[in-house]
């Protein structure tokens, strides 16, 4: 059976709480630069180029995508331990890959980024209580729904093995 290019782990799928999977997840959040970093080594600027599927981005478009997702991300945490059941603010992603910051500024710039997101990320959500994970909430207007910080933790856990997936999925394919 062919996997879905788009979806080389599957699509999301949440789990019940449970500390061992707050422990994986949290680590998936920590370790997520360095996983990108090393997807990406060794590939020359032609490779880079490369969308990752037919008709889906570029590895450069990517990397800026997961720097800009997770720059978000942290804001939606943020605002959803700080704040009762805020609105969060969704984002063109389609548009964002689009814009000259994505041709014109070099990849490391988004890895660099990465870096910084995710050690102030981490921190600001690893002492979190378990009644805080499944109990502070965010609303996400585009999908009219009401989700847990622990929703998001997976879903950007996900996230973050999904778009390393393309990456190394990619390389197999043409064997680079």
């Amino acid at each position: 059976m062919q996997t879905d290019p788009r979806y080389p782990i599957g699509q999301y799928e949440p789990q019940p709480f449970s500390v061992q999977q707050k422990e994986a997840w949290l680590l998936d959040i920590y370790f997520l630069p360095q996983a990108i970093e090393r997807a990406i080594e060794n590939l020359d600027e032609q490779q880079l180029q490369t969308p990752y599927r037919d008709g889906g981005w570029t590895l450069v478009q990517l990397i800026h995508h997961v720097a800009d997702s997770h720059m978000n991300a942290y804001t939606r945490f943020k605002l959803g331990i700080t704040e009762n059941n805020p609105t969060i603010k969704p984002y063109d992603e389609q548009a964002w890959a689009l814009l000259p910051d994505v041709q014109t500024v070099p990849i490391n710039v988004s890895i660099t980024l990465l870096h910084a997101v995710h050690t102030r990320w981490y921190a600001a959500i690893k002492n979190l209580t378990d009644e805080q994970w499944q109990e502070r909430t965010v609303v996400h207007p585009e999908h009219n729904k009401q989700m847990t910080l622990w929703h998001l933790l997976g879903m950007y856990a996900w996230h973050s093995k999904h778009h390393t997936a393309h990456i190394t999925t990619l390389k197999q394919l043409k064997n680079w």
